[in-house]
């Protein structure tokens, strides 16, 4: 038995202290778009590790707020090595800081009390940071909006800690960090002298003297100051407090040290394009030294204007999916626009730095850029010869080298000097798969599908149906209750119907866990009845005829179902050549060593799907193996895909942190991930859907389930009237507790979840939700359930929840839903349908779980009503548990076919209605189904 806390009735278990001191510090974001700090267990290999020291610093900066906590990230750990999730953190806060220390107006007053903020939003510089954001939990909440809004909390946290600190800005940017300097403020300025063909560049330096009238900074050239300290007393050091983030800049930069030596950095001067050039490339220099720099805005110091060596590929393709071939074109081009041969001819004639060229000032490196040439030129004879691969191209156009022997791995030492496009058959292919709102043409499953398609899904289907006939694999990462079944089953509709008829057609081939196997079919006889469906898994098909099955069988044959296990066990799925392989729940295969991951890769497909409510794509290591599956090769070998990431994490990127973009634009157009909380789908779902989770059963309960079946039927030739009554209700409530675990009907304590279908359906589900950071309410009718199932689902959230019973006392109920319905409060609460299933407001919850069924409408409607009821602005998504093959699946039958006349049919007490039958139905109601519900052990 595994040593869990024990959990107090009305309390939250806290996180054992050994967990504490072995979990890595990460950042995560929460569904509302909230960066807060959270912990990990698994920390990435390559990520740095933390000091204690470091990790209490973080921690305390933390728990005072999370704005707190990212000043804290950027202002003072600016030396300290993070994993990547916190660098990115740290990177929008030091941005932030920069432009703070760079805010001209903070020149004319040192006062801390009279700062005044906003610095305005830099959209460019944090839709870059967003882009280049590091996988982490939550990943998918943060939008360039939130991140907009986060920059103006962030300030009003600065404004603050400025305000409550005595003495002036300096003291407090030193405070944070020596690196922080604000000792006057000195200001470059480089601009156009187009009158001076020679000298076209003209410098001078100023410096702020005071605010207008009007709040605008006066600048005076800094020659005045020599001057204005000259009159005033103690103007030596006055004048070197002015001086120096020059002087600290000149120790850098040798030119403006000329400069200052010299004196003619306090007079204008007039510059050639080399003069100017050098300036612009110690831009960085100056503005850490604490210097303003205003340039001409053509220069961008994160892309500068320069001429380009232009990469087009797939103009043209031949071939289908992976085996695709396409065409490569080379060519030099300006700000998008082809130069021709005189125009390249000029160039080289130019000297390099700054050189006129059709009226614009460029940057020009000739050795470089003509080595970008030779490159290309070497890439376009190979392709030429043996032609590119559609992974390789589209490599290409991410700008990542994956493997050792990827063409473009020389070009990635000198990015800035090439630019790779897609031709116009690849720009349409992957405007397809990045925008399937866009996707052209018709992708209708017609009136075989029995469902009406959301316009979400609509478009989800069209992505499916497009990738299908590009012959290339994908992941459909929709939320859980968002649909993806009914989305795949109008795309294997599409694919039936648009077949050629005089061409065998092999079937497609649906892999999923053993407990899926009852809701996939209950869907397909509900959406696409038309659909010819064989179920390779011993609850349908004895196990003889399975291991052995002839090809025959399939001719004819729409879908085969197996379950992750049955890949294994059965050879001729591996030997089969299926026209489609899709994977449900497909964070099945995140381990690349499980024998099932390793079987699933071995499958034969002309297309490969898988789908998951997990967002795999913030893992790194189950995005390689899931990757691994749907598009082969695409992100090299596992060894390969760790050194890219080391390399990605080293790369220089405009905030001084790894970026992760290429990565994303690598593996975006192979995922489509839709989210419930997005207001677009909000609006387009209902306010609360209800699905049915179909669970098996363990041997252990197989076998006592039949024994209580067993016993009740020698009970019922020995009994009447209420004596029969009893011994029914008695058998009727051991059966619901051996559905629920063994060790409920046992009473061992001892709840070990391997031996209970239901634990392993709740385990599915609970792992999904957990990753997406939802809240859930779970119901049992038993008390005795409450505490082994919050015990369960603390192994699985990683952070205790609550729980409440008929035993938990009246006052202390507020102070629990109080708890629960803070945002970062407890992620799940267990509660006893009778002692919890009213009068409590917990919509925090987003899922709610029947774990066990009431088998009255009424009382579970009220139940989910805690979550769904006035003030959840989510929508709500209902889990009713059921064990199929038992008396749980005949009466939920039998409830259904009721709700169709009225919801109070079974008002009363059902169990009492079942005392009345006779012997023989009675016994046919609660006997086992073992087929049915014995999945693969």
């Amino acid at each position: 038995m595994t040593n869990t806390p024990n959990l107090s009735e009305g309390t939250r278990l806290s996180l054992p202290q050994s967990a504490a001191t072995n979990s890595g510090l990460e950042l995560e974001i929460s569904p509302t778009g909230c960066l807060q700090l959270g912990s990990s267990a698994n920390q990435h290999e390559l990520a740095p590790a933390l000091s204690a020291a470091a990790v209490t610093r973080i921690s305390q900066a933390f728990a005072r707020g999370s704005s707190q906590g990212l000043l804290h990230l950027g202002a003072v750990e600016l030396a300290t090595p993070l994993p990547p999730s916190l660098a990115f953190g740290r990177a929008i806060t030091r941005l932030l800081i920069t432009r703070l220390c760079a805010t001209p107006d903070l020149a004319s007053n040192q006062d801390s009390q009279c700062v005044n903020l906003p610095i305005a939003t830099p959209c460019v510089e944090l839709e870059k940071l967003l882009q280049g954001m590091p996988p982490l939990r939550g990943a998918e909440y943060l939008t360039l909006e939130r991140l907009e809004i986060l920059w103006l909390e962030l300030q009003q946290t600065v404004q603050r800690e400025i305000r409550e600190t005595p003495g002036d800005l300096q003291g407090w940017l030193q405070g944070k960090h020596p690196s922080w300097n604000l000792v006057g403020r000195v200001c470059f300025h480089l601009a156009e002298n187009k009158s001076d063909l020679e000298l076209p560049f003209a410098f001078l330096t100023t410096y702020a003297t005071g605010v207008s009238q009007h709040a605008r900074v006066q600048h005076q050239p800094l020659g005045r100051a020599l001057q204005e300290y000259a009159e005033a007393s103690g103007a030596r050091e006055a004048l070197l407090k002015l001086l120096l983030p020059v002087n600290r800049a000149a120790e850098q930069c040798p030119w403006l040290k000329s400069l200052v030596e010299s004196g003619a950095i306090f007079r204008p001067l007039a510059w050639t394009p080399s003069e100017a050039h050098r300036l612009l490339h110690s831009l960085p220099i100056l503005e850490a030294s604490g210097i303003v720099v205003r340039i001409p805005d053509w220069w961008k110091p994160s892309l500068p204007p320069r001429p380009q060596v232009q990469i087009k590929i797939g103009h043209k393709a031949s071939g289908l999916g992976l085996e695709t071939l396409l065409d490569f074109d080379l060519s030099i081009s300006l700000a998008g626009q082809e130069l021709s041969a005189a125009d390249w001819e000029e160039l080289l004639q130019a000297g390099d730095g700054l050189v006129r060229l059709k009226g614009h000032w460029v940057e020009l490196d000739r050795e470089k850029l003509a080595g970008v040439l030779a490159h290309w030129k070497t890439v376009g004879r190979a392709v030429a010869a043996g032609g590119l691969s559609f992974l390789e191209g589209m490599r290409l156009l991410a700008g990542v080298a994956v493997e050792e022997s990827d063409q473009n791995r020389p070009a990635l030492e000198v990015a800035p000097w090439s630019t790779v496009v897609a031709g116009d058959w690849l720009q349409q292919a992957l405007e397809g798969l990045r925008n399937p709102h866009s996707t052209t043409g018709s992708a209708d499953p017609g009136p075989e599908l029995k469902a009406t398609l959301r316009p979400y899904q609509q478009q989800g289907v069209r992505w499916l149906w497009w990738l299908h006939r590009l012959g290339l694999g994908g992941c459909l990462a929709d939320d859980m209750g968002l649909g993806k079944t009914v989305q795949v089953l109008a795309l294997f509709l599409l694919a039936k119907r648009e077949a050629d008829p005089t061409v065998d057609r092999p079937p497609h081939l649906l892999v999923l866990p053993a407990s899926l196997i009852g809701n996939w079919q209950a869907e397909m006889a509900r959406f696409a009845p038309s659909l010819s469906v064989l179920v390779a898994h011993p609850s349908v098909l004895p196990v003889s005829e399975l291991a052995n099955l002839p090809a025959e069988r399939l001719q004819g044959v729409d879908v085969v179902i197996a379950s992750y296990q049955g890949l294994i066990r059965l050879s001729w799925l591996l030997e089969t050549q299926w026209s489609l392989v899709v994977l449900d729940e497909a964070q099945a295969i995140k381990n690349p060593a499980a024998r099932q991951t390793q079987a699933a890769k071995a499958l034969k497909s002309r297309g490969r799907l898988a789908l998951t409510g997990t967002p795999v794509e913030n893992q790194l290591g189950d995005l390689w193996s899931l990757f691994d599956f749907i598009s082969p090769g695409l992100l090299g070998s596992d060894k390969a895909f760790g050194r890219l990431v080391r390399r990605l994490e080293q790369a220089s990127h405009p905030g001084g942190e790894g970026s992760y973009a290429p990565l994303r634009n690598l593996v975006q157009p192979y995922l489509l991930r839709r989210l419930k909380s997005d207001q677009r789908i909000m609006a387009d779902l209902p306010d609360k859907s209800e699905v049915k989770a179909y669970c098996t059963l363990s041997r252990e309960q197989a076998s006592l389930y039949a024994q209580v079946v067993s016993d009740l039927a020698k009970q019922l030739e020995q009994v009447e009237g209420i004596h029969r009554r009893g011994a029914v209700l008695a058998c009727l409530m051991r059966l619901k507790q051996i559905c629920n675990h063994p060790s409920q009907w046992l009473g061992d304590e001892c709840y070990d979840p391997h031996t209970s279908g239901k634990f392993a359906r709740l385990r599915e589900l609970a792992e999904s939700m957990a990753a997406r950071q939802e809240k859930v309410l779970l119901f049992t009718q038993f008390q005795e359930m409450t505490e082994p199932l919050a015990r369960f689902l603390y192994t699985i959230f990683g952070r205790a929840g609550l729980v409440l019973h008929g035993k938990t006392p009246i006052k202390a109920r507020q102070a629990l839903v109080n708890q629960f319905q803070q945002a970062a409060g407890p992620p799940f609460f267990v509660l006893s349908i009778k002692a919890g299933g009213t009068g409590l407001n917990l919509t925090a919850a987003s899922q709610v779980i029947h774990f066990d069924r009431w088998w009255n409408p009424a009382v579970e409607n009220q139940a989910t009503d805690r979550a769904y009821r006035i003030g959840q602005k989510k929508n709500v998504l209902v889990h009713k548990f059921i064990c199929r093959g038992t008396l749980e699946e005949k009466i939920d039958a039998l409830v259904e076919a009721k709700l169709g006349l009225s919801n109070n049919i079974l008002s009363g007490s059902s169990e009492l209605l079942l005392t009345e039958m006779s012997n023989d139905a009675l016994l046919k109601l609660v006997a086992l189904d073992i087929n049915s519900a014995m999945g693969e052990q």
